[in-house]
């Protein structure tokens, strides 16, 4: 039985009685009745004690009436089985649609033969769930075989634990360039109601400004009592130039010199770039000095990166007593550079909270968010690469599948490790693999 009442704003709302509740309101009409007659004011003491209507106080006493000699029986036909009858699916059909027609809650109701009302409510209710699927670079069997060498490469054995190890690191640093804009082409806000959404203008959305960086990080190092003692920030260095301007403006007079992006990227661009900038930071900044031993420098292969054997680098590698080398990373996998991994990600969101409005911002910008972001985040995206390392080599050398994170709920006593291990299995299937398929 369902009552009708007014709230305070002048809504009508409905107030739902189970059979206890009707029981109850009888029982106080009965003990106050004679004959089965109730007494004169009582029906609107009842309506005003239960906080229901004279006319809803009246039918559960004409119900309660009729049904005494049978025994009394308030369950409503309605209570707990109101408003339209659920519509039963079988979710599993949804397996036979091809995903090209998954991509919006429309075409699949359409497939399914089902409305967007129901399918929605199957998706609030856990039995579908939304996928966000990112394009992964194409690999060959010759790509997969150089993934599983590099996984192999990295695997050390421990004669005193007897288990085999992914090597530390510590002797790696990470290089790659990533494109930083001044602005998303979308860009979500949290407003008012009342409130106006913020105006971005651009000449061209497909041209807007934007700086590319040389991002270089390692291994961050700690000692005993996880003091830090190198950061393992090495350097992030825009592409730009200072050009004097041409023509004066509104906003600064001829010659004045202002800051342009440097395009196109060349070998040479690179090549100055890593002997002017890169070489002088990781002298500097190196833990232990030139004494640390050989330190390989991983870079992809994009066609402006210089060879492992370029001349001018590797005499320049070779000042103040360093040995600095250059190594390639296996073609097509960004999961192999801790940079592509998270790094880039962190960076570009707190870079975007500084709304840079000119190419000196963004410098500035991309700059301030490479010092504040902490250097745990990078530990642990190294952590994160051991990881990608074990799911590559039980997809054969293939990227089909989940991106691993490593996070504190994987270090039950919260000392993060240094290292992970490998199953020997493993290791022997990716060996037997490898034999087989040369």
């Amino acid at each position: 039985m369902e009552e009708n009442t007014t709230n305070e704003d002048g809504a009508t709302t409905y107030k739902h009685m189970s059979a206890d509740q009707k029981r109850i309101v009888f029982e106080f009409l009965q003990q106050n009745s004679r004959n089965m007659k109730v007494k004169k004011g009582f029906k609107k003491i009842a309506a005003t004690k239960f906080s229901i209507s004279a006319r809803t106080i009246t039918r559960i006493w004409l119900l309660g009436k009729q049904n005494i000699a049978n025994g009394i029986d308030f369950s409503g036909k309605s209570f707990g089985h109101a408003g339209r009858k659920r519509v039963e699916i079988d979710v599993n059909m949804v397996k036979e649609v091809p995903f090209n027609r998954r991509t919006n809650i429309r075409s699949l109701a359409c497939a399914i033969h089902l409305s967007k009302s129901t399918l929605h409510r199957r998706i609030r209710e856990g039995h579908l769930r939304p996928h966000t699927n990112s394009i992964k670079p194409y690999l060959t069997e010759e790509n997969k075989r150089a993934r599983l060498r590099f996984c192999l490469s990295m695997i050390t054995h421990d004669m005193n634990l007897n288990i085999s190890l992914f090597s530390s690191m510590l002797n790696s640093i990470h290089i790659d360039e990533k494109w930083f804009t001044m602005t998303k082409k979308n860009q979500r806000y949290y407003i008012l109601p009342d409130e106006n959404p913020p105006l971005r203008t651009c000449k061209s959305s497909n041209f807007i400004d934007k700086i590319m960086f040389l991002c270089v990080v390692a291994r961050p190092r700690f000692d005993t009592l996880r003091n830090t003692m190198f950061e393992g920030k090495i350097g992030i260095f825009p592409f730009i130039t200072k050009e004097p301007a041409k023509r004066k403006s509104k906003n600064r007079p001829a010659g004045t010199l202002e800051t342009k992006p440097i395009n196109p990227i060349t070998k040479d661009v690179t090549r100055k770039m890593m002997i002017d900038k890169v070489l002088p930071a990781i002298e500097s900044m190196w833990p232990g000095g030139n004494s640390g031993g050989i330190i390989f420098v991983q870079q992809d292969n994009a066609k402006p990166h210089i060879s492992v054997d370029d001349p001018e680098f590797v005499e320049a590698a070779k000042r103040n007593g360093f040995d600095i080398r250059l190594c390639f990373q296996p073609p097509n996998s960004p999961d192999l550079n801790v940079l592509d991994l998270g790094f880039f990600r962190a960076i570009q969101t707190l870079q975007h909270e500084q709304a840079p409005k000119s190419i000196d911002e963004l410098v500035a910008a991309v700059e301030k968010s490479f010092v504040e972001l902490h250097h745990d985040k990078l530990n642990k995206i190294f952590l994160t690469l051991q990881l990608n390392m074990i799911e590559i080599m039980k997809k054969a050398g293939g990227n089909n599948y989940k991106q691993p994170h490593f996070d504190d709920n994987q270090c039950p006593n919260g000392s993060i490790p240094l290292q992970l291990s490998c199953d020997e299995e493993l290791i022997n299937s990716v060996h037997n693999h490898l034999s087989h398929s040369s």
